[in-house]
């Protein structure tokens, strides 16, 4: 391990010997200030994409992006989007924030179920320390492009260590992704728009869109020699279902029954988000910025199974995994996860470690001196990990919480440890077991089975959540017999 980290320092000594843009972008300790690139696909299930075993689905930039890099097969987000999105720029987990499910979702539940959802915050708090503040403290140019959904204009992304802030709001979806991107009536009475978006003309595209402001904020950034943080924050492939005419018509064309995914349209939209990842990418080669910035692409949480606008064709599968967003089983939880840095990743390694979305700010912030003390953070540096792709990390377990009603699931809570996964759920305290190694699909229940294993899991569980002070339902007094 340590010839392997000598190695990777002797890498980063060369940089700065030999590339034009490592030398302007010194850190006051004398190592180099990496660029960082965050993409972040919405509602993006673990084998949309090709290289994670798409069948449907052409995404050659990505694929070739991930030949290029270390690939996690598996990587974890959070079951819903706002709860994944302060995770990452934290590193603290959503229980820990209080904030577990998304933001419009706070606000309410459902009255009439057995229980009534855990309380969860609507904003991100300003005492949160996010990565985009400890990057700008240190002389980066610091950019949100996208859907930002962390809480209201008091809490914009401004408030939160970006320079620049452009289409965020505290809406988890556009009313369209076709200009003019705003209207009322898809989702409820309420007048959506995105800021920051006016010009454009009819026909426009918001991938495109976005992808096109991400380019302007490099350019900006190189012509200015500043190191700089773009979190480039997709709404692709999250509802509305939409994309060009002539995109869904590729795909339709490649419809057959034995495909796991049937939606042409959200091919379509899966398409368009790997244009932009190939745009930005070659926006960095271009810029000759390639060498000198790091590259994650990463998905929120599952892929979201329910059905399209015509009620009839679910909008993605997620098998082999089980189920999809809002469930704490694989399909909802489980994400595609592509690091790219140069002279650490290998070209073309991959890595079976569980790792999660905390660790991304943990990993990214590492080599930025941090001048105040952070709060507790539950991320961890990966990389021991992006070295060796054999490395094992220094942790026991992954906890998740949701206690709140979805589609795909009740409240439950779970734990993963090793090849081993438990589910608690919070209304009939049943409990499912699961080894990962051996079904992926989650179909065997092992907890009658192993019970040892499983009270061991679950005291494991409960004694997390007592840490972390996470919020719990609690019993509906007024529901209906």
């Amino acid at each position: 391990m340590r010839s392997l980290l000598l190695l990777s320092t002797l890498f980063c000594l060369l940089l700065q010997t030999c590339c034009p843009v490592a030398i302007h972008a010194q850190s006051a300790a004398g190592g180099p200030r990496w660029n960082i690139v965050v993409v972040l696909a919405d509602d993006l299930g673990w084998s949309d994409l090709g290289c994670y075993g798409g069948d449907l689905v052409e995404t050659p930039h990505l694929d070739g992006l991930a030949a290029a890099s270390m690939k996690f097969t598996s990587a974890y987000a959070m079951p819903v989007c706002s709860p994944s999105r302060a995770a990452l720029l934290t590193g603290r987990h959503a229980a820990r924030l209080g904030m577990t499910i998304w933001s419009e979702g706070s606000l309410g539940g459902p009255q009439n179920r057995k229980l009534l959802q855990g309380a969860s915050r609507h904003d991100l708090p300003h005492s949160e320390i996010t990565l985009a503040e400890i990057l700008q403290s240190n002389g980066y140019l610091t950019a949100m492009i996208g859907k930002w959904h962390l809480g209201d204009a008091d809490h914009y992304p401004q408030t939160q260590g970006f320079d620049i802030s452009i289409g965020g709001t505290h809406w988890g979806a556009p009313f369209s992704f076709f200009w003019p991107y705003r209207g009322a009536g898809r989702f409820g009475p309420e007048f959506r728009y995105l800021p920051g978006l006016d010009y454009g003309q009819p026909g426009e595209y918001l991938t495109d869109r976005l992808t096109g402001e991400a380019l302007q904020f490099i350019d900006r950034a190189a012509d200015a020699r500043q190191p700089f943080f773009l979190y480039l924050s997709h709404h692709a492939p999250h509802t509305p279902i939409q994309a060009p005419e002539q995109d869904v018509r590729r795909f339709a064309e490649r419809l057959t029954p034995q495909l796991h995914h049937q939606n042409p349209t959200y091919a379509a939209m899966i398409y368009r988000l790997d244009l932009s990842v190939g745009q930005v990418l070659a926006k960095l080669r271009e810029r000759q910025l390639d060498s000198s910035t790091i590259v994650v692409f990463v998905s929120d949480n599952g892929g979201f199974i329910g059905k399209d606008k015509n009620g009839t064709t679910p909008v993605t599968s997620n098998a082999p995994l089980r189920s999809g967003k809002g469930s704490l089983y694989e399909g909802g939880i489980r994400v595609p996860l592509i690091v790219h840095w140069p002279g650490r990743t290998q070209p073309g390694s991959s890595s079976d470690e569980p790792v999660i979305l905390m660790d991304l700010f943990q990993t990214l912030r590492a080599h930025v001196p941090v001048q105040e003390e952070l709060p507790v953070i539950d991320g961890i540096d990966l990389a021991p990990v992006l070295i060796n792709p054999a490395a094992e990390l220094d942790r026991r377990a992954l906890h998740f919480h949701y206690p709140h009603y979805y589609p795909t699931t009740t409240p439950v809570g779970a734990i993963r440890a090793g090849d081993w996964k438990l589910l608690e759920y919070f209304e009939d305290e049943s409990l499912e077991l699961y080894n990962l190694a051996e079904d992926p699909g989650e179909s065997t229940n092992l907890a009658e089975e192993q019970p040892q294993r499983a009270a061991a899991m679950l005291n494991e569980l409960r004694s997390w959540r007592e840490r972390t002070n996470a919020s719990m339902p609690t019993p509906n007094p007024n529901r209906l017999q």
